[in-house]
C-alpha cells in the first residue's frame, strides 16, 4: 500500500503552464521505505520524471530527453536527496499523527444460487475504510482466482470513507472452500480472510435429505410409542388374568 504526500508547483507563462509535482510514497506500514518522485508536466503532458529508487531523471519527449542528460549528475542527486528529506522523511511524524487509518468492515454473501444454466454469484463488500487503497482477492481452496471476477471502483461514501464490491461467478463442487481475502492499511494484522463453505450437494438435494430424516424420526417416534403402549397393555392384561386365576382358586377350595 502507498501513502502519498504531494506538493505542487505551477508556473504560468504566456497562457502555457509548467507543473512540478513532488510525491512521497511510503511503501510499508512503518513508514521506513520511502520513494520520492518528481514529475514535470507541460500543458498536462508528461515531460520527465525523477525517481529516487532509480536515482535519475527519465525523459518522455525528444526535448526532455536532451534536458535529462544534463540533469542526471551527482549535484542534482544531492539536491533530490535533500528534497526527499525535507518533504518526506521530516514529515513522517506529521503523517503518522494526522493520516489516520480506518479498517474496513467486510461482508461476504451469496446473491445467486447455482442452477443448471447459471453459476452461483458471491459478493465480497468492504465498507467504511480509509485510505482508499485496498486489495480484494478471491481464493478457491487456497489458490488465487482470476477468472469470472469483477469489481466495482473504490467508491466514496461521502464522509471521507470508501467502499468497494467484488463479485465472483463460479460453479460449486463437492467439498469446495471459497475465501475472500482483504488487504488494507487499516487492518492491524492484514490480510483479513472471510470464508464461505459451499455444501457438497445442491440445496434441493439437502432439502430432500432433511425431509427424509425428519420422516424417519417421526416414524421411529410413532413406532416406539406404539410399542410402549402395547407393552403396557400387555402387562395390564396379564396382571388382570393372574388376579382372576387366584379368585377362581379360592372359589374352588
Amino acid at each position: 500500500f502507498n501513502f502519498l504526500f504531494v506538493s505542487f508547483f505551477i508556473f504560468f507563462l504566456d497562457g502555457n503552464y509548467s507543473q512540478f509535482q513532488a510525491c512521497c510514497i511510503f511503501n510499508d506500514r512503518d513508514f521506513e521505505e520511502v520513494e520520492y518522485i518528481v514529475t514535470n508536466l507541460y500543458n498536462k503532458k508528461l515531460m520527465m520524471e525523477f525517481n529516487s529508487t532509480r536515482g535519475n531523471w527519465t525523459g518522455f519527449t525528444a526535448y526532455s530527453m536532451e534536458i535529462v542528460k544534463n540533469r542526471n549528475n551527482p549535484l542534482d542527486r544531492i539536491q533530490r536527496e535533500f528534497e526527499k528529506k525535507v518533504l518526506c522523511t521530516d514529515n513522517i511524524g506529521f503523517i503518522q499523527k494526522f493520516g489516520k487509518f480506518a479498517s474496513p468492515t467486510i461482508k461476504l454473501k451469496s446473491v445467486k444460487k447455482s442452477s443448471n444454466r447459471h453459476p452461483a454469484m458471491l459478493v465480497c463488500s468492504a465498507y467504511h475504510f480509509y485510505p482508499k487503497q485496498i486489495r480484494v482477492t478471491w481464493l478457491q481452496n487456497g489458490q488465487a482466482m482470476t477468472l469470472e471476477i469483477s469489481s466495482s471502483d473504490v467508491l466514496p461514501d461521502g464522509d471521507w470513507y470508501y467502499q468497494i464490491h467484488s463479485y465472483m461467478a463460479y460453479t460449486p463442487s463437492p467439498g469446495e472452500k471459497i475465501t475472500c481475502m482483504v488487504e488494507h492499511l487499516g487492518l492491524s494484522e492484514p490480510p483479513l480472510f472471510l470464508t464461505i463453505l459451499e455444501p457438497s450437494l445442491p440445496v434441493v438435494e439437502w432439502i430432500k435429505i432433511v425431509v427424509g430424516l425428519c420422516g424417519m424420526m417421526l416414524g421411529f417416534v410413532i413406532v416406539s410409542s406404539g410399542f410402549i403402549y402395547y407393552k403396557k397393555k400387555s402387562a395390564a392384561y396379564m396382571t388382570l388374568r393372574q388376579g382372576e386365576g387366584i379368585t377362581d382358586h379360592f372359589r374352588v377350595n
